[in-house]
């Protein structure tokens, strides 16, 4: 049956739509409805099914009629917007103005209006005049150097040790005193360990380096350790009760440990690379440096995605029905929300709105699409690499497209596969259609950029 919905527009990017519902819409509907609640109402004073039809009317009509009815404008609505291919942001909501019309006493004709907010129309301008950097790190010997450093750590033993060094790993007691220097009677006792490598306060790394097994020291838990939770893993204590402790802790170095780095041998380059892949540390650095200058093209992806994001958002003029989105937040949300709530956090929804906007549009203008083959494709090399990471072999392809299949079955691990996709999509439109200058610079530079 065909729902009388008329749209009244308010401006480019708000309108109403009325649905005008009348007996010939739900009567029968609810007619079925109350037949059922008869057939299994379980009221005192009457078998299943033999309640007065009057009685039932009584007790559930206004319900079931309000029931009805919201199913029937809903399809209404979303019919007629179908229909019109009409580009509406979230759903629509009641006017706030115009109350439904109808009598719920006295059944008839009702009319029910509701505000709709449009998409408003986006044009990217992105194109070969756009020129953006795009930002290499530069592998240069001392990157290598950190990196083999790095490797022969991860392949080396640990030993025990006389004095502690710049880089050990200190076992010890941490007992907590008062500000006299005294034992704090009831106060924190446990064992943990600082690594003096990540101890960042010169004075209290000068103060570890050189102390033995058996010797006491007092120091700032605080300041051998990361702070907040990593502190509080230290001490053997919540995050909570860290505002109640002081700066004063005895440790007691029980033990120290060094790790005795790989030696650069055959025995090492097999390890690393398989049996005969390389045979020098001249060859380990070139593989090095190759494996180096790869994986950071994903990180001057990103870095240039980042950029190309902010000159969009910047300069892409995006109108939004701002009092339709912040009362559909309001409306739509699971948990209540204040008015003050959605103003303080409109802006950052708005640019997210508008950065999906602009995705879309890109999409769209250049027929840009993740087809279902590819989705499984890409969830594939994804598992692979998990594999990989744990020194895993990948199974056979079946066993792995099941597996990719698996995981798209879940909502929320295939919704951020295809967020995946799309950025990786993105990036790649990016890269072939603006003009790019490339420029080097040092990790500790790029990270600085990154951040």
């Amino acid at each position: 049956m065909k729902m009388n919905v008329t749209r009244q527009d308010i401006d480019a990017l708000n309108a109403k739509l009325k649905v005008v519902v009348t007996p010939e819409d739900y009567k029968k509907k609810v007619d079925n409805s109350l037949e059922k609640y008869r057939k299994t109402a379980k009221i005192p004073g009457f078998r299943p099914g033999h309640v007065p039809a009057g009685l039932i009317q009584k007790q559930y009509g206004k319900s079931v009629l309000a029931e009805e009815l919201n199913k029937i404008v809903n399809d209404a609505l979303y019919n007629f917007i179908s229909e019109n291919k009409l580009d509406v942001l979230g759903n629509p909501i009641p006017n706030e103005q115009d109350e439904v019309k109808g009598d719920f006493e006295k059944p008839d004709t009702f009319e029910f209006t509701y505000d709709i907010g449009f998409a408003p129309t986006v044009k990217v301008d992105l194109s070969a005049k756009s020129k953006f950097d795009y930002v290499k790190i530069k592998v240069d010997a001392k990157l290598v150097d950190k990196q083999i450093e790095d490797l022969r750590r991860r392949y080396g033993k640990m030993t025990s040790a006389d004095a502690v060094t710049e880089k050990d790993l200190i076992l010890g007691q941490f007992v907590e005193l008062n500000e006299d220097g005294s034992i704090k009677e009831a106060g924190i006792l446990h064992s943990s360990t600082v690594s003096t490598e990540f101890v960042e306060d010169a004075a209290t790394k000068k103060q570890l380096i050189g102390k033995k097994v058996g010797d006491k020291l007092v120091v700032d838990p605080r300041k051998v350790s990361r702070g907040g939770k990593d502190t509080a893993s230290m001490l053997g204590i919540s995050e909570e009760k860290m505002a109640e402790i002081g700066d004063k802790f005895q440790l007691t170095i029980t033990e120290i440990k060094r790790m005795e780095m790989a030696e650069m041998d055959q025995d090492f380059f097999d390890k690393l690379y398989g049996p005969g892949v390389i045979s020098s540390e001249e060859d380990m650095r070139q593989k090095i440096s190759g494996d180096l200058e790869n994986m950071f093209v994903a990180d001057s992806d990103r870095l240039l995605t980042k950029s190309v994001y902010e000159s969009l958002i910047e300069n892409t003029k995006i109108d939004l029905p701002d009092n339709f989105m912040k009362r559909w937040i309001r409306l739509s949300n699971e948990k209540p929300i204040t008015p003050e709530e959605v103003e303080e956090h409109y802006p950052s929804y708005a640019t997210n709105l508008k950065w999906q906007l602009i995705q879309t549009n890109i999409f769209k203008a250049n027929d840009i699409k993740l087809d279902n083959a590819e989705v499984v494709e890409f969830t594939k090399a994804l598992l692979v690499q998990n594999y990989a990471q744990y020194g895993m072999p990948a199974p056979e392809d079946k066993e792995l497209t099941d597996a990719a299949m698996g995981v798209l079955k879940n909502k929320e691990e295939a919704n951020r596969v295809f967020d995946m996709m799309a950025e990786q999509k993105l990036t790649n439109f990016f890269k072939n259609t603006v003009k790019l200058k490339e420029k080097e610079v040092s990790y500790d530079e790029f990270v600085k950029l990154a951040n």
